[in-house]
């Protein structure tokens, strides 16, 4: 039985992840317009307890890209320089939406073997009734 809780524990901490990747890439999205933004991204690492890994992932802090933000012209800008550019946002719409794709299925798939786990406990417990 303690191997199913586990295996719930997994799936919950990679749904957990997901979800705050897909919080940033949100962020990421809402703030592809707004002068200045670096896009924030996040990397995944094993969770460890007393020096092993628990199988369990967890999201690393968050990460500001250092990609060059992409020079505007528009001299009638309140931000432009002198030569009629400013700094706009480092943030692609495409990356962005092929990154929120895969978190989405990754997200998903956790919550299939969740619901997995749940419907053996689930089984385990009736036939332990019995």
């Amino acid at each position: 039985m303690s191997d199913l809780i586990q295996s719930l524990a997994i799936s919950s901490s990679g749904m957990q992840a997901q979800g705050q990747r897909l919080r940033h890439l949100s962020e990421n999205v809402a703030n592809a317009d707004t002068p200045g933004y670096r896009r924030k991204t996040i990397s995944f690492e094993p969770e460890q307890r007393f020096g092993r890994d628990t199988g369990r992932v967890e999201a690393g802090p968050v990460q500001l890209s250092q990609r060059d933000l992409t020079q505007i012209f528009a001299p009638d800008h309140p931000l432009a320089d002198a030569s009629g550019y400013y700094a706009g946002s480092n943030v692609d719409l495409i990356v962005e939406i092929a990154d929120s794709r895969e978190a989405q299925r990754s997200y998903e798939a956790n919550l299939r073997m969740f619901d997995q786990a749940r419907q053996m406990s689930a089984s385990l417990l009736d036939l332990l009734k019995r």
